[in-house]
This record gives structure tokens, C-alpha cells and sequence, in this order.
């Protein structure tokens, strides 16, 4: 145990320091620092994962181990529930342990502070204000922004609802409604806000097809005349689309000639937070 120095009997430097989590030293990531049977367990547990199911000897082929070394690590991860075998095909796969250990990453998981390094990134990166809104109560309710130093800006303070049909997070997440929901959203009547306003079904339900295709939406100038947005789906672990990612900008800096490149930055923002929240990003427009 380590202590603090002595100082004399009684001495509140005489009581142990409290392990905090990390030794001294912890940054040194040498192989003394390491348990390779550890290492190896876990290679082996995030390929089993990749592989979703795989014989033994496909395994040994996979990592390039023995057989006999990977069977005494599987055996161990087994009595633990982290892995399972199926007899009648003689094949491994991920247990239920390792399901209520990532359960409790899950719990622990938050959308707002999950996303705040990725909106500051993406501040950083185009130059313009970054937003992250939800679905709620049949509109986008802006759940955290971070705003552009440029004197011209978009400004969305959390708590702003926005109408889902004339907005570049309201799209994305009606890009992921099934067809009855947005059916019976475009019947009860949409507003137009612009010239550019999206409110007919069949132009609606064609920009949902470009949104899914190509993995971004654009809200440009549908709501306020002079500015632009780019939005993309952030998903879950289970792989529903819990929030939309954007910029904001106005045309005069967002301009039709720079709108890939925003949406690469718009679409990495959004991928990143979904990989926080310990979905996968969907391969759609990529």
C-alpha cells in the first residue's frame, strides 16, 4: 500500500492515499503494462463479434492462433457468459454477459453530452453554427447548439421547435418514418414559409428518397429565406435514428458549390455521436 510521508505519529499525512482508479505511470502503454492473455481476449472477443458467429478453427485461421490457445481462452469467457457455443453446428458466439456489461455502457450513455465534442468539431470545421434537435411532439425541438463567432449566424437556443417538413433536422428524421406516419403527417397540411417550402406529397416523399439515398438531408432556404442547412441522422444501438445533426449557415457562406463538402462534415459529426451511443453508421449514401 502506498503511503504518504511520515510526519510523526498521528499525522494526517501517516493515513493512505486513496487508490483513485490508475497507478503512477498510468499513461505508459509499454507491453509491461499489458496482460497479453487479456489482449488476447479481447481481440478475439471483438472479432468473434465482427464475424457474428464463428467455428473454432475458423477463429485459430482469422487471428492466426492455436487452436488449443483460443479454446482456453473461449472456455474462460464461457463460464463467465460472455461467449456461448452452439453444438450443433460446433460454432461461437457473443453470450448474454457480454450483453449486460454493454448494458451498462448504455445506461451511462447521453445524447446531449455524447454530442458536444462532435458539435464543437463541426463548428470548428465549416465555420458555421452546429445544432442537434429531437423529434417531439410531431416537430424538431433543438436539444443543444454551438454557435458560429461569425457575425451572421443561425441561432437555434435549445428549447426552439421548428415545423419537421422545412427543416434539415425535421427531414432526416422523416426520412426514417415509415410510410403511414408520413402520409398522415402530409395530410393534416403543411405549412410554406418560402418559395422553397416543401409542402406537396409527391415532392416531399421524393426528397425523403434523396435523404435516404444519399444520407444527408438539405433544408435550403425552406424556412428562412438567405440560409441553408445540413442535417444527418444520428442513431442508437438499436439502430433508430434518435436525432438529427446539422449546420446552419447563410447562403452566402453555405453556398451550392461547398455542400458536399459540408455534408462529409455534417455525416462524420452525426456517425461520430451514433458511434458514442453504441449504434454502427449506416452505410446509406456513404
Amino acid at each position: 500500500m502506498d503511503f504518504a510521508k511520515n510526519d510523526g505519529p498521528g499525522s494526517p499525512a501517516a493515513t493512505p492515499r486513496k487508490a483513485r482508479g490508475r497507478p503512477r505511470g498510468f499513461n505508459d502503454s509499454t507491453e509491461q503494462n499489458t496482460i497479453k492473455s487479456l489482449d488476447r481476449a479481447m481481440t478475439l472477443l471483438a472479432r468473434l463479434s465482427d464475424l457474428e458467429g464463428a467455428t473454432l478453427t475458423g477463429l485459430a485461421d482469422d487471428l492466426g492462433e492455436s487452436p488449443s490457445t483460443l479454446y482456453r481462452v473461449l472456455t474462460t469467457l464461457q463460464a463467465h457468459s460472455i461467449v456461448e457455443t452452439d453444438d450443433s453446428d460446433q460454432t461461437w458466439h457473443i453470450g448474454p454477459g457480454a450483453f449486460l456489461i454493454g448494458s451498462a455502457f448504455l445506461r451511462r450513455t447521453s445524447l446531449i453530452d455524447r454530442s458536444r465534442p462532435a458539435l464543437r468539431h463541426l463548428m470548428r470545421d465549416s465555420g458555421e453554427t452546429a445544432n442537434l434537435g429531437i423529434l417531439n411532439e410531431g416537430q424538431v425541438l433543438f436539444v443543444s447548439q454551438v454557435e458560429t463567432r461569425a457575425p451572421i449566424r443561425a441561432f437555434f437556443p435549445p428549447g426552439t421547435r421548428s415545423a419537421l417538413h422545412a427543416s434539415g433536422i425535421g427531414k432526416v428524421l422523416m426520412a426514417d418514418m415509415d410510410d403511414a406516419s408520413l402520409a398522415l403527417l402530409i395530410a393534416a397540411g403543411l405549412p410554406r414559409y418560402t418559395e422553397n417550402t416543401l409542402t406537396e406529397g409527391d415532392a416531399l416523399i421524393r426528397d425523403m428518397e434523396v435523404i435516404r439515398a444519399r444520407g444527408y438531408s438539405l433544408d435550403d432556404e425552406e424556412r428562412n429565406e438567405g440560409m441553408r442547412c445540413i442535417a444527418a441522422p444520428v442513431r442508437n444501438a438499436h439502430d433508430e435514428v434518435v436525432a438529427g445533426l446539422s449546420l446552419s449557415g447563410p447562403t452566402g457562406r453555405v453556398t451550392t458549390a461547398r455542400i458536399p463538402e459540408l455534408a462529409s462534415l455534417v455525416v462524420a459529426a452525426a456517425e461520430s455521436v451514433t458511434r458514442g451511443l453504441g449504434g454502427h453508421p449506416s452505410a446509406t449514401g456513404q
